[in-house]
């Protein structure tokens, strides 16, 4: 246990504080003494990995910050992988394609750790983890009793969960089991990823499994980079959450009344939609919304901004949680006048 930590450098931002308390649990044991130790005190636990998902504010944290480090990962020919949760999330990708897994290729890049990905529902260029995970375990914070989710259990949704929903805050993961496809052949319906891989010739010759994965694997890193949306310490533009809102899901008559305000505003042709998910529904890109609510990419203020390289993030230039919440809700209040669509926010913004 340790005290007064800053948190700014443990997040992919770099904004917060500092925690009163700090601790690290290796073990599903250590995790209980520090839930006990806050329990015992009366404090907050605000629980965290990689850090690429949360924002601290200035004030730092008044409570305990857990940062989950559990390790180990067992892969299997059968395509059963169970990875701890303080794993980290594009090594396990990695090591999944080595040994020619498919499901997980088009999540390469994805900064974070293991444990974070069925909280959110972590989704990219159409494969999201609610597609193979099976299972997971969890200790409930309140009883530090453990228990074992079944996929149906998790109750995922388009880039949420109910550990995002009704039990926020209520459980910590701590190992997740996904069933993935041996020798399997790669996941092409995203349009970007198809364009970028010449609508799949360039795994035409390629056999399914590690060749084609592989292929993939680099064709989404080389996207990703390209939107500043790997963690890179030679670009400024990557110190953010990666996408800061999520994509708006619309009903048919929402879509025709955001189609009619687009096209009265001056707008020129069809509002874009995509599907990003097994449930098939067509979502409308909030990269779109925001730029055609006149902000542009490298719009700054206050030493925060949109990147230069993709409106849904949101970049730290060395400015402070305040003002980058400030440019959050700025966005969010014209986005909402101008389409009456309101954007919300992905990552963790901590209290």
């Amino acid at each position: 246990m340790q005290q007064n930590v800053l948190l700014a450098p443990l997040t992919t931002i770099g904004l917060g504080g500092a925690a009163k308390y700090y601790a690290r649990g290796s073990s599903v044991e250590e995790i209980k003494e520090a839930l006990t130790f806050a329990q015992h005190h009366d404090l907050a636990v605000q629980v965290m990995a990689g850090g690429s998902n949360t924002v601290f504010p200035e004030a730092g944290f008044s409570g305990l910050v857990l940062k989950v480090e559990l390790a180990g990962v067992e892969l299997d020919e059968d395509g059963t992988v169970v990875a701890a949760a303080g794993e980290s999330w594009d090594r396990l990708v990695q090591q999944a394609i080595k040994l020619g897994l498919a499901g997980l290729e088009n999540l390469s890049g994805i900064p974070g750790s293991v444990g974070a990905t069925p909280i959110q529902n972590v989704g990219a260029y159409g494969q999201e983890v609610a597609q193979t995970i099976t299972s997971l375990k969890a200790i409930d914070r309140a009883t530090l009793k453990e228990v074992v989710f079944s996929n149906d259990d998790c109750q995922f949704v388009y880039r949420s969960s109910r550990f995002k929903g009704n039990d926020r805050d209520r459980f910590i993961i701590t190992a997740v089991t996904y069933q993935l496809r041996p020798q399997g052949e790669a996941t092409l319906v995203y349009p970007q990823l198809r364009e970028a891989l010449n609508d799949g010739q360039a795994l035409a010759n390629l056999a399914p499994g590690q060749a084609q994965l592989t292929v993939v694997r680099e064709a989404v890193l080389l996207l990703r980079q390209a939107k500043s949306m790997v963690i890179d310490e030679a670009d400024p533009h990557s110190r953010s959450c990666g996408s800061f809102f999520m994509n708006p899901q619309l009903t048919a008559a929402e879509l025709e009344q955001l189609t009619r305000r687009h096209h009265e505003a001056g707008g020129q042709g069809s509002v874009p939609t995509f599907v990003d998910s097994d449930d098939g529904a067509a979502r409308v890109p909030a990269a779109w919304l925001i730029e055609q609510s006149g902000f542009a990419k490298g719009d700054r203020r206050d030493n925060v901004g949109i990147s230069p390289n993709h409106a849904l993030a949101l970049v730290n230039y060395g400015g402070t949680t305040k003002a980058l919440l400030a440019l959050a809700g700025e966005i969010i209040a014209v986005v909402k006048k101008r389409f009456d669509i309101e954007l919300i926010i992905e990552p963790v913004v901590v209290d």
